[in-house]
Order: structure tokens, then C-alpha cells, then sequence
């Protein structure tokens, strides 16, 4: 079943009133609400298209899938490629705690890979 990881997204973009953010984007309060408490089994495309723009991110981004056992899919799937992986890593801290040539280094890795596009 798909599920939304919204929270993981709004972590890594250092977002610290989630509620707050999607009503300024434009999505209802109650909505916002509901999305939030992981509590919609619906998303309007619109509302996914503001969530995404704001985020900077891909619909799969927001997206995980966790197998259902009274439905399950073989390993094969498209879907299984949602399952989030095991390694829960937090790079704000680990970017926090750099050495600063380091830090410089990852700068220059990351303009040579906007270059690129």
C-alpha cells in the first residue's frame, strides 16, 4: 500500500512548522491537517503539485510502500523500489560536524554535478 513520507521530506528541508508551510502554499487547513496526521487515503494531483514545487522534490519522494499481506506483490514490482531502505541517515548532522575542507570539497562536488544538467 502506498503511503505519504512527507515528514522525512520536511526534515531534510529543515521545515519546522510543517502545518504551517502547506497552509502558506496553498492547501487547505483541514487538508493540511489530515495530510499531516497521515490520515488521507486521497491527494488531489493540485495539492501534490504544490507539495512537490515548494519541496523542490518528485512525487516518489513523498512516496513509500509498505507490502500488505493480504495483497502482496512480488519482489519484482515497480513498487518495491518505494520500500524506504533501512538506513536511516541524518546528513544534517553529519554536514554540521565537518571539517571544512571537507565541507569545501562536497561545495565543489555538488556544482560540478549542477553543471552537468
Amino acid at each position: 500500500m502506498l503511503y505519504l513520507n512527507l515528514k522525512s521530506v520536511l526534515e531534510a528541508r529543515q521545515i519546522e512548522k510543517p502545518y504551517s508551510f502547506l497552509v502558506k502554499i496553498g492547501i487547505a487547513p483541514h487538508t493540511a491537517s489530515k495530510i499531516l496526521a497521515n490520515d488521507t487515503h486521497v491527494m488531489r494531483l493540485d495539492n501534490l503539485n504544490l507539495i512537490c514545487k515548494a519541496l523542490y522534490c518528485q512525487p516518489n519522494d513523498l512516496l513509500i510502500f509498505k507490502q500488505d499481506l493480504k495483497s502482496p506483490v512480488e519482489k519484482t514490482h515497480p513498487l518495491t523500489q518505494l520500500i524506504p531502505s533501512a538506513e536511516d541517515i541524518n546528513w544534517q548532522h553529519q554536514i554540521k560536524t565537518l571539517p571544512l575542507d571537507k565541507l569545501k570539497q562536497i561545495s565543489k562536488m555538488l556544482d560540478q554535478a549542477e553543471n552537468q544538467e
